[in-house]
């Protein structure tokens, strides 16, 4: 039976993904493959990543490291060095690639949403601040979005659905699992593992515990960044 496969934060980490997919024994042309963003920057081959997600005709949400280097090469917004030094080495077709890249994506069969950062509970994404959508961690004091980890509780703790919303960009060293709301960046470029969340065919994403039952995992093979889990990093 044909399956999907939600896909946290890689970060270039492209020889954990080829191991989680080959433990998945993912079906290149049957199986489906999606991403919940920052499939670039920070570890150590974005390049295969793109082209692995290419080859394998994923549908990516885009995530604020893919934002950022879009923010440079349009608005020429500044950039660190290792961000610089990957958005000159982007071909045109990565550019498209990046470009072509949704700020979310509804998956109806499974009853899921997929973002990068988060949703604003009680508000549509498309009313939504992009920015929320790339960067939130938390609700604040007054009930606003914020990028903060400890501004309030996370946003997953008070989003009601449905869709059942999968999301990366706050990592963790485990999964976060909200009754309406399943993290799974789990800090693979800082050394810990990547995860997906894996469906069959027309199967609803399980909510709060019981979406551990679908949740997949490789451990990193070695920490690439020296930022560690649960930080306020942009």
């Amino acid at each position: 039976m044909p399956l999907t496969a939600i896909v946290g934060d890689v970060h270039g980490c492209t020889a954990e993904l080829e191991e989680l997919l080959d433990q998945l024994r993912f079906v290149e042309g049957a199986d489906r493959l999606v991403f919940v963003g920052d499939l670039v920057a920070r570890g150590p081959d974005s390049h295969g990543a793109l082209a692995l997600a290419r080859r394998l005709g994923a549908r990516v949400a885009r995530g604020n490291h893919e934002d950022k280097l879009l923010a440079w090469r349009h608005r020429g917004a500044a950039l660190g060095s290792e961000h610089e030094r990957l958005a000159r080495e982007l071909s045109d077709d990565e550019w498209a690639m990046l470009e072509q890249m949704p700020l979310w994506l509804d998956l109806p069969e499974h009853g899921a949403r997929v973002v990068h950062a988060g949703v604003v509970p009680g508000a549509p994404p498309e009313r939504a601040p992009p920015q929320a959508l790339l960067k939130m961690r938390t609700i604040d004091r007054r009930g606003r979005w914020s990028e903060e980890p400890d501004a309030g509780p996370p946003w997953g703790a008070t989003y009601r659905g449905p869709p059942h919303v999968l999301f990366g960009h706050n990592a963790r060293g485990e999964p976060q699992l909200h009754e309406w709301a399943t993290g799974i960046d789990t800090a693979c470029v800082y050394g810990g593992r990547l995860t997906a969340a894996v469906l069959a065919q027309g199967e609803r994403m399980p909510r709060g515990e019981g979406a551990r039952g679908v949740l997949r995992s490789v451990r990193a093979r070695r920490a690439y960044s020296a930022g560690k889990p649960g930080g306020s990093r942009r």
